[in-house]
């Protein structure tokens, strides 16, 4: 109300509007699954990824060395910098695939290996003593231990996801997408459209977020402790 300038601060009243009008338009839906798809692609695709490692790193320590450099270069390396190479070698479509991919992998594969090393070496040390089968093994010692270190994984790892994903679709701006919109929206100095264009994207994040973390709580449910 004091800037009175649309250009620089738009009014909340001028997005929720937007956010009506935009939400009906024919090619909403299609912009919102195309930048869905993808990043949840990449989501899972880096936390399959990063359980598998964590899996055998936690067996082997020579793959935890080996992986070591990797995972901290994938944690420190600009997006802009992964975003460029890959328009290179990659077509600008999957490109919100592949950076979530990128910057989930490190965070999943980094806590499942802490939850992997909290593991009670005691508690290991009594299951071979009584020959617990692997699968009794698995519920009472190994999956209460990680359980923790995994949901944390995932509610870090989904947030910036998306905010690696859609800043990748922003520079790449691949056609269809939400990146695609954000660029318009900057381009043609459209600050309506850019906070209609933000305020989606949080609510699908935080949608997405929730929805994975209670089905993946549901799943564990019946982990137990001994």
């Amino acid at each position: 109300m004091v800037v009175d300038i649309d250009l620089l601060l738009v009014s909340p009243i001028d997005v929720v509007k937007r956010l009506f009008t935009l939400v009906v338009e024919d090619e909403f839906l299609k912009i919102v699954l195309f930048t869905l798809t993808r990043i949840a692609l990449g989501f899972f695709l880096g936390l399959v990824s990063g359980v598998l490692l964590s899996l055998v790193a936690g067996r082997f320590k020579i793959v935890e060395t080996m992986l070591w450099p990797y995972m901290i270069t994938i944690k420190s390396v600009p997006v802009a910098s992964f975003v460029v190479v890959a328009l290179i070698w990659f077509k600008a479509s999957n490109l919100s695939a592949l950076i979530s991919f990128l910057m989930v992998l490190p965070i999943v594969y980094t806590n499942l290996l802490d939850g992997i090393k909290a593991v009670d070496k005691k508690m290991l040390q009594m299951a071979d003593v009584f020959k617990m089968p692997f699968g009794r093994r698995m519920r009472f010692i190994w999956l209460p231990s990680v359980k923790p270190f995994l949901i944390s994984a995932c509610k870090i790892s989904l947030g910036l996801a998306w905010k690696s994903g859609v800043a990748a679709e922003l520079i790449g701006y691949p056609k269809g997408s939400v990146g695609e919109a954000l660029y318009y929206s900057k381009l043609y100095l459209d600050t309506v459209d850019l906070f209609a264009w933000t305020v989606v994207i949080v609510i699908l994040s935080v949608t997405f977020e929730k929805l994975f973390v209670f089905l993946l709580k549901r799943a564990l449910k019946g982990v137990e402790t001994l």
